[in-house]
């Protein structure tokens, strides 16, 4: 494990506490609490009525984050994709690997080791990053809308670490038909 801190700009405002990285306000909360929190709105609404809401909220969230960094920092294409991974991976949710990504055919694969979900849950043998996968469509099509493309995509986790003999979380983004 290493002790070294990411590379993640993080400022308190001593005014008010708001934190913000790079151009966007940030909650820091413990793994446990929004887990837990999680569970239980799951439960109430149901895995699958849970998952549609959150996908089309990720979706929104992720557009809107990777076009504020993209021109926060002068990216374009692959990096804004790339940028967005490594942000993921150093805010504690897990590591996100870009394993293929073609923009030209709007397609994705992610891989999702050292899931939070699966921290906290354990082996469960069903797929609970569920939450994740909206983010990968709408950062997908944030980076094509910014190319001048009219291509939408849809992304679907394939794989948790919480089913048996799995390892690794998988997320397979392809164009809408």
């Amino acid at each position: 494990m290493t002790t070294t801190a990411p590379e993640l700009p993080i400022n308190v405002d001593s005014e008010t506490g708001i934190w913000t990285t790079d151009a966007l306000p940030m909650l820091y909360v413990p793994r446990h609490f929004f887990v837990n929190n999680h569970m239980a709105v799951e439960e109430a609404l149901g895995a699958e009525k849970y998952a549609e809401i959150l996908y089309h909220a990720g979706y929104k969230s992720a557009w809107h984050w990777c076009e504020k960094e993209a021109e926060l920092h002068g990216l374009e294409g692959v990096d804004v994709f790339e940028h967005y991974m490594k942000r993921l991976s150093q805010r504690g949710w897990g590591l996100f690997i870009t394993e293929e990504i073609d923009l030209d055919a709007g397609t994705a694969r992610v891989r999702l080791e050292h899931s939070a979900f699966v921290y906290q849950m354990g082996k469960v043998n069903r797929k609970i990053e569920y939450m994740f996968t909206g983010w990968f469509a709408g950062a997908m099509d944030q980076i094509l809308a910014a190319r001048g493309s009219e291509m939408r995509t849809v992304a679907e986790q394939t794989q948790s670490g919480a089913e048996e003999g799995c390892e690794h979380g998988l997320f397979v983004v392809t164009p809408k038909h």
